[in-house]
């Protein structure tokens, strides 16, 4: 299984990004699939996660603000980020969880500008 993650890039204070991993090399559905991020010189954080039932989850940082969705026909899961601030900056990774294996996609990075 690839995870292939985009949408990152460079953004004001206030604006909003999209965030896209794209599930591939598999037929199967995720059990669950979610975004983490590592900012500077801090430790990876769980974001957000979907898991097949629905059921989402989010870091109280981001609830409010973020919303994680699923495209089933396209195996992909999409991340929307509104209102972002600068303590958002970072490197964005997918996640998910296919059977009993884990997978990690690239990582996306993230900037907002004060």
């Amino acid at each position: 299984v690839q995870l292939q993650a985009s949408g990152g890039g460079l953004v004001q204070a206030g604006g909003s990004l999209r965030l896209s991993c794209a599930a591939s090399g598999t037929n199967s559905r995720f059990n669950i699939m979610g975004w983490y991020r590592r900012a500077p010189g801090k430790e990876r954080e769980l974001v957000a996660r979907l898991r097949s039932s629905g059921t989402t989850s989010y870091a109280d940082s981001v609830k409010g603000r973020f919303t994680i969705s699923r495209d089933n026909a396209r195996n992909t899961v999409n991340l929307q980020m509104n209102n972002l601030k600068p303590e958002d900056t970072a490197v964005y990774y997918c996640n998910a969880d296919f059977g009993l294996r884990n997978y990690w996609g690239q990582g996306t990075l993230v900037t907002v500008s004060s």
